[in-house]
C-alpha cells in the first residue's frame, strides 16, 4: 500500500534510498535542503510486511499566476521500475497528492536506458507521455551519460585500462607537482571564480555561492569539493557526490591558465579513487552529447576528455510527463518558451553591441 510519508519517518526513506540499487542523491531527503525554494513530499509503497519497496521524493514548485504546481521527481521513482504493482501503487498516491497541490504536471526522469522497452511501455500504460529529447542537453537531467563501471577492479587495474594519452596526462600533472586536495567551504570563492571563467569559456550560467554552500552542508559526507593546485594556486575544481554506491561528477571548473599541466586528468583520477575506496559500482562522469561523431560539435571535446577513461556511453530514456491539466500545461509551456526566446534574443543583441 502507498502512503504520503510523514516527516517523522523520513529517516526510514533515507535508509531505503541510500541502500537501493535504484537510489540517487537527487532522491535523498537531503536534496530538498539544497532546493530550498521548492516544497516537497515523499510517497512510498510498502509490502505486506510494512517494508518500503518503492518511493518518490517529489519536488513541488508553485507557478505564480496560475494557482497551480509543478511536480518533479529527479531520477525517481526509486523502485524496480518494471514492477507494475509497485509503480502503479506509487502513481495512484501521487495522483491524490497532485489534487492537494493542484498540480498540472508530474515529471520523472528515472535512470533507465532507452532500450528498456518494458518500463517505457509501463509508463505509457500509466498515462505518461515520453520525451526523449535531442542529442545534447535538452532535458533537465543529462540523457547521455559517460560512465566508468568499476566491476570490482582495483585502482591500478582501472588506471591500466585508461587510454594511453589519459595515463600520460595524469603523469604530466603528477610530474608538474599538481596537488589535488579535498577542501572545505572556505575554498568555494576560489571554485566559483574558476567556474565563472569556465562558464564564460563554454557558454553556461554559474549557480550562486549559496547554492554550493547548501549542497555541501546538506549532502555532508556524501559530497566533496576537490580542488587542484599548481604552485599553491587553485587552477581547477569539482563537486562530486558519493551516494547509493554511485560516485557522480556533478560540477567541474578549470582556469584558462596552466591547462598544460593537466589538472583535470589527475583530479578525475583522485575522484575515481574515492569511488573504488567506498565500494561504488560506477563512477558517473555525467552528461555528454549524444552526437559523438561530429568533431565540430562544441560539446565534442567534453566527450573526448571523458572517453579517455575508457568507460561506456549510456543513453537514457529521457523524461516522462503525467499531465493533469492539459490547457494549463500548454499555457505554461508557451510562457516559458516565450521567455526563453526573448532571453536568447537579448543575449544576441548584447553580443552584437559588444562587437561594434
Amino acid at each position: 500500500m502507498a502512503e504520503i510519508l510523514s516527516k517523522n519517518n523520513y529517516q526510514e526513506f533515507e535508509s531505503f534510498v541510500s541502500q537501493s540499487p535504484f537510489g540517487s542523491f537527487y532522491q535523498s531527503t537531503r536534496w530538498p535542503l539544497v532546493k530550498n525554494n521548492w516544497e516537497h513530499e515523499i510517497v512510498v509503497s510498502r509490502d505486506e510486511n510494512n517494508k518500503i519497496v518503492g518511493g518518490a521524493l517529489i519536488l513541488i514548485q508553485k507557478i505564480p499566476g496560475f494557482k497551480s504546481s509543478f511536480f518533479y521527481s529527479p531520477r525517481g521513482p526509486v523502485c524496480d521500475l518494471t514492477n507494475k504493482n509497485i509503480l502503479s501503487d506509487l502513481i495512484s498516491e501521487i495522483n491524490i497528492l497532485a489534487k492537494k497541490y493542484n498540480a498540472y504536471l508530474y515529471k520523472i526522469d528515472p535512470d533507465v536506458f532507452i532500450s528498456d522497452k518494458n518500463f517505457i511501455d509501463l509508463a505509457k500504460s500509466l498515462n505518461f507521455s515520453h520525451f526523449t529529447g535531442g542529442e545534447n542537453f535538452e532535458t533537465i537531467q543529462s540523457r547521455f551519460n559517460y560512465r566508468l563501471y568499476i566491476n570490482n577492479r582495483s585502482i591500478d587495474e582501472l588506471l591500466a585500462s585508461f587510454h594511453s594519452k589519459t595515463r600520460y596526462n595524469i603523469r604530466v600533472a603528477q610530474k608538474h607537482g599538481v596537488e589535488i586536495k579535498i577542501c572545505d567551504k572556505s575554498y568555494l570563492d576560489d571554485f566559483i571564480k574558476i567556474m565563472k571563467t569556465t562558464g564564460e569559456r563554454d557558454g553556461f550560467n554559474v549557480r550562486p555561492k549559496d547554492y554550493f554552500v547548501r549542497m555541501l552542508d546538506a549532502l555532508g559526507p556524501h559530497v566533496r569539493l576537490y580542488m587542484a593546485f599548481y604552485q599553491d594556486k587553485p587552477i581547477a575544481g569539482a563537486i562530486t557526490t558519493n551516494y547509493a554506491k554511485k560516485t557522480c561528477y556533478v560540477y567541474g571548473a578549470s582556469d584558462n591558465e596552466n591547462r598544460n599541466v593537466m589538472p583535470n586528468y589527475l583530479m578525475q583520477f583522485e575522484m575515481i579513487k574515492w569511488a573504488v575506496q567506498t565500494g561504488c559500482y560506477v563512477y558517473d562522469f555525467q552528461g555528454v552529447s549524444g552526437n559523438i561523431t561530429d568533431t565540430s560539435n562544441p560539446l565534442y571535446g567534453l566527450y573526448r576528455f571523458k572517453k579517455g577513461f575508457n568507460g561506456e556511453l549510456d543513453e537514457l530514456a529521457g523524461e516522462f510527463d503525467l499531465v493533469y491539466k492539459p490547457v494549463t500545461n500548454k499555457l505554461i509551456n508557451f510562457v516559458i518558451d516565450t521567455k526563453e526566446y526573448f532571453s536568447s534574443l537579448n543575449k544576441k543583441l548584447k553580443s552584437k553591441s559588444k562587437n561594434k
